[in-house]
């Protein structure tokens, strides 16, 4: 695989983190570049091993993963958006505090979600001549600049939203999930 279409499908990988991001985002107050880096560094991380272990999976058990990926995200991305939109429909006290960072297990758990296509991916090039450490270093890396990206621009779609940010980010979190699943029936 030429590394032209190793970026087409780093770029393609980090879509859905992307979306989810803004959601992120729009749920913090006022997220500062660093914050939006490490959540970036998280979604990178775990999008880059993905498809590492899809890889390896590959060699064994390719049907069995490719049959119920796009299950596993769905599910995991509508549990969290539902938690978000619960918490985005709690009677707001006068001025609910926003938090400024995002925990590291519900960040990880997202990024989870949004990275089981990734896992698929790798399955996939278990069967193609790929440099598999290339693949999956761009993967992470794309996700890395588009998670920092999304975040950041949520930070904006919060503003403008106030409050009622975790709704949408929560809804933006179940979208990425129904967009995941349809892709694959």
């Amino acid at each position: 695989m030429n590394p032209i279409a190793l970026l087409f499908l780093a770029l393609a990988m980090s879509t859905d983190a992307f979306a989810a991001a803004i959601g992120k985002g729009a749920t913090l107050n006022r997220p500062h570049l660093l914050e939006a880096l490490r959540i970036g560094l998280i979604f990178g991380s775990i999008e880059a091993v993905t498809p590492l272990i899809g890889w390896l999976i590959g060699r064994s058990a390719s049907a069995y993963v490719e049959a119920w990926d796009h299950w596993i995200a769905f599910a995991l991305l509508v549990v969290l958006g539902l938690h978000m939109i619960h918490e985005g429909l709690k009677p707001s006290e006068e001025e609910t505090e926003k938090p400024s960072r995002q925990p590291f297990f519900k960040t990880a758990l997202t990024a989870i979600g949004t990275s089981i296509d990734a896992m698929a991916v790798g399955v996939g090039l278990a069967f193609i001549d790929v440099n598999i450490w290339l693949a999956a270093a761009l993967i992470g890396l794309t996700t890395t600049v588009m998670v920092t990206l999304g975040v950041m621009l949520g930070r904006v779609v919060g503003s403008v939203l106030g409050h009622r940010a975790e709704i949408f980010g929560g809804l933006t979190l179940i979208a990425v999930g129904v967009w995941i699943l349809s892709g694959h029936l």
